[in-house]
């Protein structure tokens, strides 16, 4: 019981605080004339993945490194598969075209590279130095491209929802956007903790391995943000937003979790983050192949259609149910996760790229 109530109190301040971080972060961004979309993709959608941030260098410190990794991986396997699935099926996704061109393939080839600096199976200072300053690069080239490219015509729904906070409002000022920084990391710090602790007693108490309770539980729960974010932008019709937020997430869990938990597990007795033998055979690829899959939805008419959402919907349920079998050790958890690695996954990816050229002839 006691760990229950330590989970929902933890992730309730995770919410809470990626709330405000985002809120506070966002306003200080366009006070400093950053464009919408690049606010989106990277304040926003950096911001709802704190609680990641959060807990994989909270479980380092405590030593929970397969959390750490686990939630970081099972955490964009959620964002697309189940997020972009969910808000697909409210209403068809749009995608804006330099998601398409530039985000997209960042994504994809940032867990490329993830997959090869894992295979001695750990990453080390030196990965997450490469990981961290690869996320610098690409932040700073974001603000640099939108300070020289012209604003672009149509309608930019990230500047329809990102508005500077008007004179007559409480956080229109300089220290009130501070203090809702300040506020929001403050609870991500406390919920973090919170949350590490109640999903290690978890895992204990059900016998499931660290990994397992971070690829899943955690994973679903620190993705809150992103799924309050990415749902509520389809309702309102915002689907720009609801794409933008997720690709944006997973490039942040790739270089920037991933990358600091690695700093500082090289700074602690194991002097690296490791790698689970699993973790390295299926799910990392199950994530890869997750991420590749988005680039063909994308680019078919640049949208992802309410069947595409639910084709996403359906491989995250599958996943989740091998997960489930494996943590069981039950017989056919291993044919079932060959059969989706070697023949479902990658009829799916050729069929969505003749869907893709198709709609390219026509």
């Amino acid at each position: 019981m006691t760990s229950l109530l330590l989970f929902a109190g933890g992730l309730v301040a995770l919410v809470a605080g990626a709330t405000l971080l985002v809120r506070g972060a966002s306003l200080l961004a366009l006070r400093l004339g950053l464009p919408p979309l690049v606010v989106g993709l990277t304040v926003v959608a950096f911001g709802t993945s704190a609680p990641e941030l959060a807990v994989s260098t909270g479980a380092v410190l405590s030593g929970q490194g397969g959390l750490a990794i686990g939630n970081a991986v099972g955490s964009n396997t959620f964002n697309v598969l189940f997020i972009l699935g969910v808000s697909a099926l409210i209403t068809p996704l749009a995608v804006h075209r330099q998601v398409i061109r530039q985000e997209a393939p960042i994504m994809i080839g940032a867990a490329v590279l993830l997959i090869v600096l894992g295979l001695d199976g750990s990453l080390g200072l030196f990965d997450g130095l490469l990981l961290l300053g690869l996320l610098t690069v690409y932040t700073v080239f974001l603000v640099r491209q939108s300070r020289a490219e012209p604003a672009a015509g149509g309608r930019d729904e990230f500047a329809d929802e990102l508005q500077p906070a008007s004179a007559g409002r409480w956080d229109a000022t300089l220290p009130a956007q501070i203090a809702l920084v300040v506020a929001g990391l403050v609870l991500l710090v406390l919920g973090s903790e919170g949350l590490v602790s109640a999903a290690v007693s978890f895992a204990r108490a059900l016998g499931l391995s660290e990994v397992i309770i971070g690829l899943t539980i955690v994973a679903a729960g620190t993705s809150l943000p992103e799924v309050a974010a990415s749902v509520m932008a389809s309702l309102k019709g915002e689907r720009d937003i609801a794409v933008g937020n997720v690709v944006g997430s997973c490039i942040f869990n790739l270089f920037g979790v991933v990358g600091l938990s690695s700093l500082v597990a090289s700074f602690g007795a194991g002097g690296a983050l490791p790698v689970p033998a699993d973790v390295a055979r299926f799910d990392l690829w199950v994530m890869l192949a997750a991420l590749v899959a988005c680039l063909p939805v994308f680019i078919s008419g640049r949208e992802i259609a309410r069947w595409e959402g639910a084709l996403f919907l359906a491989y995250y349920i599958a996943y989740t149910a091998y997960l489930v079998l494996a943590a069981q050790r039950h017989a056919g958890a291993q044919a079932f996760g060959d059969a989706m690695l070697g023949f479902v996954v990658p009829l799916t990816i050729v069929t969505l790229g003749v869907t893709m050229l198709r709609r390219a002839r026509r």
